[in-house]
């Protein structure tokens, strides 16, 4: 028989929908403008890690790609002169399916004209605390990602040889053989540093190293990246920046993935020109930052799988 029931109960979804009135109230007292961008995009993320959903439709000969975050649209709306802006909205990235994945997801995004990372991570604190009371009851930490590491797993990210860092996963139970630098980091701190992230408050990395700023700008010392992540009970629940104005330099970034992606033997990505056009007529100095939305109502609720926050995971779509 066709399982055509939801995956989530009433009452979850009940509270799901209160937790979203409590993030509208949030941005609506700070004048934060709501706003909805499309779903559909000519262009893909080129980042190596994401994978964009392909998407065809009749009567056009191009494809099309589900976007990984609305990004990419609220930035041009940056520079057309927004202001601040909000969205809830969804999202869709492959290769993501699991107790905290679903192929499609929702995420909060905004973004703060003249806030730093710093000042953003501040207002994201705040917002964790109204919607997670019963988890976040002690004031936000703020760890840079080498003391993250050096407090947490004992290794040295920066300084730590490429070898070292395999050995170092590998005694975790996680073979890196293959992997690059920024995997290898990534592994170890998905097993290790960020599980121990988030106890009974909010805890921020930042100072991530430049290799992984994506959107960010750089630190002055040129080896580290205005770029945080939000933590509760070892959960990554947000990934922020201060972001990238210079198109120069984001072309730079696109194509330096694009080239990761031929050396991995993965296709390249459709650059987005018109956000690199609208970074060229002029971005304000802002931060931003995308919150994972159904880890959120997770950890309110307790469940213990996506699918229980969610009225129809991938398994029913």
């Amino acid at each position: 028989m066709t399982d055509w029931q939801p995956s989530a109960s009433i009452e979850t979804l009940r509270q799901r929908a209160a937790l979203l009135d409590v993030a509208r109230d949030f941005f609506r007292e700070r004048e934060v403008l709501e706003v909805e961008t499309p779903l559909l995009s000519r262009y893909a993320i080129t980042d190596p890690a994401l994978h964009s959903a392909v998407a065809h439709l009749t009567g056009i000969e191009r494809d099309f790609y589900l976007h990984t975050s609305p990004e990419f649209f609220m930035k041009r709306l940056l520079a057309h002169g927004s202001g601040d802006i909000w969205q809830a909205c969804k999202v869709f990235r492959g290769a993501e399916q699991g107790s905290w994945h679903n192929p499609e997801f929702t995420l909060l995004e905004w973004y703060r004209l003249g806030f730093d990372h710093h000042r953003l991570m501040k207002e994201v604190a705040e917002l964790l605390e109204l919607l997670l009371p019963r988890r976040v009851n002690e004031t936000a930490e703020v760890l840079s990602y080498r003391k993250a590491f050096i407090e947490l797993a004992d290794i040295d990210p920066f300084e730590a040889s490429d070898a070292t860092l395999r050995g170092f996963a590998a005694q975790q139970g996680v073979m890196a053989t293959d992997l690059d630098r920024d995997a290898c980091l990534d592994l170890i701190a998905s097993h290790v540093v960020y599980p121990q992230l988030g106890q009974g408050r909010v805890s921020f990395v930042t100072d991530f190293p430049a290799s992984q700023a994506a959107l960010a700008r750089l630190n002055k010392d040129g080896e580290t990246a205005r770029r945080f992540e939000a933590f509760v009970d070892g959960v990554e629940l947000a990934n922020g920046f201060h972001e990238l104005g210079e198109a120069e330099e984001q072309r730079a970034r696109f194509d330096a993935e694009n080239a990761r992606r031929r050396e991995q033997g993965e296709p390249e990505m459709p650059i987005d020109e018109p956000l690199l056009a609208a970074l060229e007529f002029g971005f304000p100095d802002c931060a931003g930052v995308a919150l994972g939305f159904d880890r959120v109502v997770m950890l309110a609720t307790g469940a213990d799988s996506i699918g229980d926050v969610l009225s129809f995971d991938f398994d029913r779509c």
